[in-house]
C-alpha cells in the first residue's frame, strides 16, 4: 500500500465490508479516546485538523485520473467528521476536569448522530459530497460532524438542563 492508501484507509479499515464509513467511524473512537488522554482537546483539535489535511491529500491522490471521487475505501473523511463530533464532549471533558468516559452518553450520540448526518446528507452535507471532489469528500464529514456535536451539546442540554438529569 501507499502512504495515500495508508491514510485514505486509516491503515487497511476501510477495506471492511460491510459498511465501510460505520468501520472508519469506529475506528476513530479510540483514536478520540487516545489523543484525549494524551493531551485533552486541544491535541484532539489539531489532530482534527491534521487528519483534515491528510485526508484531502491522501483523498486527491487515490482519486487522481479515476471517476469516482469518494471510493467506498476512503474512510479518512469519517475520522475527520467523528473527531469533530466528539469536540462536543472532548472540550467540556477538559476544561471542567471531568473524566471523558463518564461521558459516555455523549459518545454513543456523537457516534450515532454523526452516521445519521453522513449516510442522510441534510442540507449543506449534500451540497458539500455533490462536489465531487477531494475537498468535497472531506467537507461532507466535517459538516456532519458539526451538525452531531451540535445535536450532542442539544441532548446533553435537554437532558442536563431540562430534565435535571
Amino acid at each position: 500500500m501507499t502512504a495515500a492508501q495508508w491514510i485514505g484507509t486509516v491503515c487497511g479499515v476501510g477495506y471492511l465490508r460491510p459498511a465501510p464509513g460505520t468501520w472508519g467511524s469506529l475506528a476513530a473512537l479510540p483514536l478520540a479516546w487516545g489523543l484525549h488522554m494524551l493531551g485533552g482537546f486541544p491535541l484532539l483539535a489539531l489532530a482534527t485538523v491534521a487528519v483534515f489535511f491528510g485526508g484531502l491529500w491522501a483523498t486527491r491522490a487515490m482519486t487522481a485520473g479515476k471517476e469516482n471521487h469518494d471510493p467506498s475505501e476512503i474512510v479518512i473523511d469519517e475520522v475527520a467528521g467523528q473527531f469533530i463530533a466528539l469536540w462536543a464532549i472532548s472540550y467540556p471533558s477538559w476544561a471542567h476536569g471531568i473524566e471523558i468516559t463518564a461521558l459516555w452518553p455523549g459518545w454513543v450520540a456523537g457516534f450515532l448522530l454523526f452516521r445519521l448526518f453522513d449516510i442522510t446528507k441534510p442540507g449543506p452535507v449534500g451540497w458539500a459530497d455533490r462536489r465531487n471532489d477531494a475537498m468535497g469528500v472531506m467537507l461532507d464529514d466535517v459538516i456532519a460532524g458539526v451538525f452531531a456535536a451540535i445535536g450532542v451539546l442539544i441532548l446533553a442540554g435537554i437532558t442536563h438542563g431540562i430534565l435535571g438529569l
